[in-house]
C-alpha cells in the first residue's frame, strides 16, 4: 500500500489528538492518539498555505491537514469570527440522528393526508388535484411567490458533478439560479449523512434550491416539509427528468411520466407542506415518438407549481439526438401562468438568445452540460460575446475550483482524495472545449463531436485529451502528485455523439 494508504487505513489519528485537544473516548477511542508515529506515516505537505487558515484563520483538521506546515504556531490563530461560516443547511447530526430512530412529526403532510382522504370519500377532492384551495391555503406561505425566474439563468442540477464548489464556480462566471444536485427523498428521512451533505448551500448562492426524487407522494411530501422548516431554500424542485435505471426503475425521475395522477398527487402534496415554491423538472415522455409534457404543463398551474423546466428529450433518448426545441415551444404555448423553462444543447450565448430572444420558445434556459464544459458560457451570455478564454486561464479556473473543493471536502487525506476525485470527473467534461481561437466556424455545439486538435501551446493540448492519465497529470499540477495505486474511471458519460 502507498504511504497514503498506510496513513489513512493504518494510523488513524483521533481528531481531537490532531487539534492538540484531550480525547474524552480516552482508551475507548477507536483512533490513534500517537502523534509521533501518525506523522512519520504521514506524507509531505501538498502546498505552502491552507484554505482553512486563509479564510476562517484556523483548519479543523489540525496535524491530519496535508497543508499543515502552513499553519500558525500554537497560539497564534486568528479568532475564528461568529459571523464566518461556511455553507447553510447543515442539520447536524442529532436530526439525522432523530430521523433514524423516527423521532420526526412531520403535521403538515399528515395533515394534507386527513384532508385528501376526508374530501376524497365526500367526493370534494378531485384525486388528481387534491384538496380543495381552502383548505390548502390555510397557512400563510412567507416565503412563496417571490422569485420572478423569468429571463434568469439557470444550472441544472447535476448529480456528483453539480456539487457545492462547481456551482461556487458558475456563481463566479454570474448564474442566476442555482439547485442542489439530485437527493433521494427516502434517503433524506432516513437520516442518511451523504444525502443531507447535497442540500449544503453557500452563502454567495442568492436563488438556490434543493431537488428532491422519490416515487411515494407521501416520501416526497415529509422530505419537503423537513426541507422547508429546516433548511434555507427558495424553491423546492421535483425530479421527474431522471433517466438513469437506478432511478427511473424504482418509479422515480422520467419514469413518473406516464403516471399524471401520481404526479398530481405529488405536487399538490409538495405544495400544501411547504412554505417556499414548488419547482419541476421533465422531459418530453417516457418513449421518444410519444410526447406527453404538453399535456402536463397546464396541469402543473393547477396543481401548485411555480416553474416547470422541460429538457427536450425522452427517457429513451437520454443524451442522444437533438433536443427538442420547437416542441418545448409548443409547451410554452400551453403554459398560460406558470413559466416555462427550457434545456438542452446550450453552450453558447448565441444558442441562448436565439431560443429566448428570436424563436421565443421559453422563459429561461436551464444549461448542464454545457455549463460542465465551460463554465464561463453565462458571462458570454451576459455580454454576448465570446471569451476565447486561455489555458492558462482554465488551469487558474481549476486551482479556484479545487481551493473550493478543499474547503468544501476538507484539506485531510480525505478531503484532498475527494477534491481529485471530483476535479476528474469534471475534466471528463471540460477536456470536451474546443478554444474559440481555434474553431473555423462558430459556436461549438454541443452534438458535434470534438475532433482531435493541437493547442497553441503544450497546456492547451493537454487540456484537450480524452485519456484519464492526462487528466491525472493536470490534477497534479494543482493537488500533487497521486499515490502508486491511484486509478480513475468517470462515472458519467451524457454525450450526445452518435457512434
Amino acid at each position: 500500500k502507498s504511504k497514503a494508504a498506510r496513513a489513512e487505513r493504518g494510523i488513524r489519528l483521533c481528531g481531537k489528538t490532531a487539534v492538540g485537544e484531550v480525547c474524552p473516548l480516552g482508551d475507548k477511542c477507536t483512533y490513534s492518539h500517537d502523534v509521533a508515529g501518525y506523522l512519520a506515516e504521514k506524507e509531505p505537505d501538498l502546498g505552502p498555505s491552507c484554505v482553512n487558515i486563509d479564510v476562517y484563520g484556523k483548519c479543523r483538521y489540525g496535524l491530519r491537514c496535508r497543508y499543515a506546515g502552513a499553519h500558525p504556531a500554537a497560539g497564534d490563530e486568528k479568532a475564528e469570527s461568529a459571523s464566518q461560516f461556511y455553507a447553510h443547511n447543515d442539520v447536524g447530526k442529532d436530526m439525522q440522528i432523530r430521523l433514524r430512530k423516527k423521532q420526526i412529526r412531520f403535521p403538515r403532510s399528515d395533515e394534507f393526508e386527513a384532508i385528501w382522504e376526508k374530501e376524497a370519500k365526500e367526493g370534494i377532492c378531485d384525486t388528481v388535484k387534491g384538496p380543495s384551495d381552502e383548505a390548502r391555503e390555510k397557512r400563510q406561505r412567507t416565503r412563496r411567490g417571490q422569485i420572478d425566474y423569468r429571463g434568469k439563468t439557470y444550472l441544472a442540477p447535476l448529480t456528483t458533478v453539480g456539487n457545492l464548489p462547481f456551482r461556487r464556480i458558475c456563481k463566479g462566471y454570474g448564474v442566476d439560479i442555482t439547485c442542489s444536485e439530485m437527493a433521494i427523498a427516502g434517503n433524506l428521512l432516513q437520516g442518511q449523512q451523504s444525502e443531507w451533505a447535497l442540500v449544503k448551500r453557500h452563502k454567495s448562492e442568492a436563488i438556490f434550491g434543493v431537488q428532491l426524487a422519490g416515487n411515494s407522494a407521501s416520501v416526497l411530501g415529509k422530505a419537503a416539509e423537513l426541507i422547508s422548516s429546516e433548511c434555507e431554500v427558495d424553491f423546492i424542485d421535483l425530479n421527474m427528468g431522471c433517466p438513469i435505471d437506478m432511478v427511473a426503475n424504482n418509479g422515480g425521475g422520467s419514469a413518473l411520466l406516464s403516471q399524471p395522477r401520481k404526479i398530481g398527487r405529488m405536487v399538490r402534496t409538495m405544495h400544501y407542506v411547504a412554505d417556499c415554491d414548488i419547482t419541476v423538472k421533465i422531459r418530453t415522455g417516457v418513449l421518444k415518438n410519444e410526447n406527453v409534457a404538453h399535456k402536463l404543463v397546464p396541469q402543473f398551474e393547477d396543481w401548485g407549481a411555480a416553474l416547470v423546466t422541460l429538457h427536450g428529450r425522452s427517457r429513451q433518448q437520454r443524451y442522444t439526438k437533438q433536443a427538442n426545441w420547437p416542441y418545448i415551444g409548443e409547451c410554452k404555448q400551453a403554459a398560460s401562468r406558470v413559466p416555462l423553462f427550457g434545456g438542452g444543447d446550450v453552450m453558447s450565448w448565441e444558442e441562448y438568445w436565439d431560443h429566448l430572444e428570436t424563436e421565443k420558445q421559453s422563459d429561461g434556459i436551464m444549461i448542464g452540460r454545457g455549463a460542465l464544459v465551460k463554465p464561463w458560457v453565462f458571462k458570454e451570455i451576459e455580454e454576448r460575446r465570446v471569451w476565447d478564454i486561455s489555458a492558462t486561464e482554465r488551469l487558474d479556473m481549476m486551482k479556484e475550483f479545487a481551493a473550493f473543493g478543499l474547503e468544501h471536502w476538507g484539506t485531510d487525506s480525505q478531503g484532498v482524495s475527494n477534491t481529485r476525485r471530483y476535479l476528474l470527473e469534471w475534466q471528463s467534461f471540460l477536456h470536451r472545449y474546443i478554444p474559440a481561437g481555434i474553431l473555423e466556424v462558430l459556436p461549438q455545439r454541443m452534438n458535434d463531436r470534438p475532433p482531435a486538435f493541437v493547442g497553441r501551446n503544450d497546456l492547451e493540448t493537454l487540456m484537450a485529451s480524452s485519456l484519464a492519465r492526462d487528466w491525472i497529470k493536470i490534477s497534479e499540477m494543482i493537488l500533487g502528485p497521486t499515490p502508486d495505486d491511484f486509478t480513475f474511471v468517470p462515472k458519467h458519460k451524457s454525450n450526445s455523439y452518435e457512434d
